[in-house]
């Protein structure tokens, strides 16, 4: 009988010991090509040598240095390397243990800021698993079933799809228009201290918000005083082949939420804001015990040392588009693959009925499950109505591997039709 809690969804029995790059190996020693990345999370691949030389050299110094007792240089250390890559005007940082936590301070960094009680979402949106995320989550009822009520003052605005009704520029004014609505029918802009964002979302699948959303967004806020907080905890690190997803949309964030692939796996995130915004959060007003952990601090200064190495995010953007270029050839044959998008790798393949439109789930899960047992491909579902594969290797992924990958979906297409 085991003695773990059934609360986790299982993507696979799979019983995992050792993992290498884009790889993992089970305990009977199959391999399987890992396009999950733990989620999104293992960003220089599995026990990439420089992260884990960077832990063991960390633990054999210090392995707790609680940040309220006592200072370790790799705070200041972490901080300073974040402000060298993140948007203009991000330059201060607070340090937690998960994208929930962030999400949740960012919100309470925002309330105290403003002195407003309100905060406006976006429909699809996943930030997190505690009682405010869930009540800012919007992507999946499954996610909140159950755990009612959730905290109020959270209003949800929607977010123009890729597949929708009239031209996508259409669908982006008509949710301006609605989000302004908003501001006058629900929660009044003297009440809302902040949007939040997914610039790309993550499970509500793998849509990218248009630049001109996000630049419409942004404006409403400096019109009101209102925050606004760019979610990057799947987004960020590189994995839309940029740094951050925000980067080159014209916008900049007044609070940036970071987590997953900031330490390629050791658990740490981030709430960036300027000095300005951080010094309106009272002293003793949050904190955390674990935040900031030397152990996990080195990996994340490790991990950012191999994402700004030269050319790799070219490489990044190169198995991105290979990727989506698969992808599309494949559609021609396969026309329930209804739209393929997403920047880098992060990157989406929506299944709908080619006769109907209606979303298809069923294909979906079968052309996971072929390349699961199959192939050796490891794949994850996204979406309401789970039916969009998300493709989220490692950021190191191969030429070699992403053909090996692409050829697996191929044959899963060919086998489920």
């Amino acid at each position: 009988m085991s003695h773990l809690a059934p609360v986790w969804f299982k993507l696979t029995d799979l019983q995992v010991a050792s993992g290498e790059g884009s790889w993992v190996t089970t305990v009977d020693g199959r391999r399987y090509l890992d396009f999950t990345a733990g989620i999104a999370v293992t960003s220089t691949g599995h026990c990439h040598p420089k992260v884990v030389a960077a832990i063991a050299e960390q633990a054999g110094r210090f392995i707790h240095a609680q940040v309220n007792c006592y200072t370790h240089p790799l705070l200041e250390q972490l901080a300073e390397r974040l402000a060298g890559i993140t948007p203009d005007g991000i330059d201060t940082f607070f340090f937690t243990n998960s994208g929930a936590e962030a999400t949740e301070a960012s919100v309470k960094l925002a309330k105290q800021a403003t002195g407003r009680p309100h905060v406006i979402v976006f429909s699809g949106s996943f930030h997190g698993r505690t009682h405010l995320a869930m009540a800012m989550t919007t992507s999946k009822t499954g996610y909140r079933a159950g755990h009612a009520p959730l905290p109020a003052g959270v209003f949800v605005a929607p977010f123009p799809r890729a597949i929708g009704q009239g031209t996508l520029d259409e669908r982006i004014d008509a949710c301006l228009d609605e989000l302004r609505h908003l501001l006058l029918s629900q929660t009044a802009p003297a009440e809302t201290a902040a949007m939040i964002l997914e610039p790309v979302l993550g499970e509500g699948g793998y849509e990218p918000a248009p630049a001109r959303f996000l630049q419409g967004i942004t404006e409403i806020c400096r019109e009101h005083g209102i925050l606004f907080i760019a979610d990057e905890v799947q987004a960020g690190f590189g994995r839309t082949g940029t740094m951050f997803a925000v980067d080159g949309t014209g916008i900049r964030p007044d609070i940036l939420v970071m987590a997953k692939g900031i330490a390629s796996g050791m658990p740490i995130s981030a709430v960036g804001a300027s000095r300005d915004l951080m010094d309106r959060w009272p002293t003793g007003s949050h904190g955390g015990t674990y935040g900031g952990n030397p152990v996990a601090c080195a990996a994340a200064l490790a991990t950012i040392d191999v994402l700004t190495e030269p050319g790799f995010l070219d490489s990044v953007n190169a198995r991105g588009e290979e990727l989506r270029q698969a992808l599309r050839d494949a559609s021609a044959d396969h026309p329930v693959l209804a739209d393929v998008r997403g920047p880098g790798l992060m990157v989406a393949a929506e299944f709908r009925d080619p006769v109907t439109g209606a979303p298809d789930a069923a294909r979906t899960a079968a052309v996971i499950a072929h390349c699961r047992d199959e192939s050796n491909l490891l794949l994850m579902n996204a979406g309401t109505y789970a039916n969009v594969i998300r493709f989220m290797p490692p950021l190191v992924v191969t030429r070699e591997e992403m053909a090996l990958a692409t050829t697996a979906v191929r044959a899963a297409l060919d086998a489920t039709a």
